[in-house]
């Protein structure tokens, strides 16, 4: 009640104003009679003057108005992270999509925002969510993610505090997480691009059907050492392939919906034979031909420092949930100019 009381005042105060010109300009016009046709020039400069002079009163009027409810409403309630992540777990699961979940395509959403950066001329990342403009949208690396993006719609509308920055990144944490991967801090505080002048040049993610020179290159413009790139890179245990989006075809493991270790494992215990098909060069699994290798996934195969680092991930899932959490954090974070004082946070699986 105390509420709707000072509102009330607050818009007779600023209503006053207003109310006396037109009433003032009112009288005048009535005490001028026939005179106001012989002082029709004046006039014709007066009332322009007088409208103008209310519409600009109006407008402040109602731009005070609105300061005057927000002051007496309150502050606005602090954004909850927790509620948010808790709204996107609840979409990821949807049997008529791929392999019934959306985690997989919401960790690449993740991962191709901010893979983007480079550190020489600290460009690009996750910071400005600048995926949402042409011509980022539509790089080769981008195609299908359009998905994602619709998808994580309603979440934004349900709270339009977040920015999309904040929330490809908590989309990505959330889907790693609630597939069972491992727990990932996570930092508020990206800002969105207005437009699409700092979309990063095409080509900064890295090229599945490139060596391992390649992924060097990549990784390291980045920022990521050779332990970190190996890590990231054992995210290919989601999803699959699509010959609509990649123009490859099929998924790297038999559970491509549950984050694990199991990628190590099939890259190094499975002999690995080239597709015969009219696609792009890939490789299948001998035994089956179910499951698929990518050029750059056999990258880690033969050469010697990722090939020892992909052995110790086969051998031990608790070391990579470590590092692949660490690395993940920090692949959200490259190039963001977090607020002061600002720390990760740590969000709770629903499943816990």
């Amino acid at each position: 009640m105390l509420r709707s009381t000072r509102v009330i005042s607050a818009l007779a105060a600023l209503r006053s104003p207003l109310r006396s010109q037109i009433q003032a300009h009112a009288q005048r016009r009535s005490a001028s009679g026939s005179a106001g046709a012989e002082k029709k020039s004046g006039f014709g400069w007066t009332l322009p003057l007088l409208v103008g002079a209310a519409g600009a009163a109006a407008y402040y009027y109602q731009a005070d108005l609105q300061k005057a409810v927000a002051t007496a409403s309150g502050p606005a309630k602090p954004l909850d992270y927790q509620e948010v992540y808790d709204a996107i777990a609840k979409i990821l699961d949807n049997d008529n999509y791929d392999d019934g979940s959306y985690a997989p395509v919401l960790v690449r959403l993740a991962w191709h925002a901010s893979g983007t950066y480079d550190k020489n001329t600290n460009t690009g990342g996750s910071n400005g969510a600048t995926m949402r403009f042409d011509p980022e949208a539509s790089h080769g690396a981008n195609a299908g993610l359009a998905v994602a993006r619709k998808l994580l719609e309603p979440i934004k509308k349900q709270f339009p505090q977040i920015t999309y920055a904040d929330l490809w990144t908590l989309a990505g944490v959330a889907a790693i997480q609630e597939v069972g991967g491992p727990i990932i801090p996570w930092r508020a505080g990206r800002a969105d691009a207005v437009s699409a002048e700092v979309c990063p040049p095409d080509g900064r993610l890295p090229d599945a059907a490139k060596d391992q020179r390649h992924i060097r290159d990549v990784f390291g413009r980045m920022g990521f050492n050779d332990q970190e790139t190996v890590a990231l890179i054992g995210a290919h245990a989601l999803g699959r392939c699509h010959t609509d989006r990649s123009g490859f075809e099929g998924p790297w493991t038999r559970a491509p919906t549950t984050f694990s270790n199991e990628y190590f494992k099939l890259l190094l215990e499975e002999k690995w034979v080239a597709r015969n098909w009219t696609g792009p060069k890939q490789f299948a699994d001998k035994s089956t031909g179910d499951l698929m290798m990518l050029p750059a996934d056999m990258a880690l195969y033969n050469d010697r420092t990722f090939y020892l680092q992909s052995y110790k991930y086969a051998k031990d899932s608790d070391l990579y949930f470590r590092d692949f959490s660490a690395a993940f954090a920090k692949l959200l974070e490259l190039g963001v100019p977090f607020p002061e004082g600002s720390a990760p946070m740590v969000l709770k699986p629903t499943n816990a």
